[in-house]
């Protein structure tokens, strides 16, 4: 039976450390553009209810800080267990339906 994860004394990947360095900075920057969307727009303008909860409940800057520093520590656990494909998957899942649509919000400011 094969394992979904390669074990702690494979060799490091080079690939593996740039996709999880481009994840963090991804869930970086869908941090600032959200909060930003948040501020322009209100909380409202956020599609997902998890990260809307999160900004109801603790405030912009909590709310998401703790949101992101929860995914970020997600993406570095996948990268730990040398599963580079699925953060390098997530990555771009994240570039297409989280910074492409902010960046074109705050760009057209509808």
């Amino acid at each position: 039976m094969r394992r979904l994860y390669r074990r702690w004394d494979t060799k490091r990947s080079l690939f593996g450390d740039f996709v999880v360095l481009g994840f963090v900075i991804t869930q970086c920057l869908d941090g600032v553009f959200t909060y930003l969307g948040i501020s322009l727009w209100g909380p409202g303008v956020e599609g997902n209810p998890l990260i809307r909860s999160a900004v109801s409940f603790a405030g912009p800057g909590l709310g998401l800080a703790g949101a992101k520093l929860f995914a970020v520590s997600l993406g570095i656990a996948l990268h730990l267990f040398r599963v580079h494909n699925v953060v390098a998957v997530l990555t771009g899942l994240y570039v297409v339906g989280a910074l492409i649509p902010w960046a074109a919000l705050l760009i057209l400011g509808t």
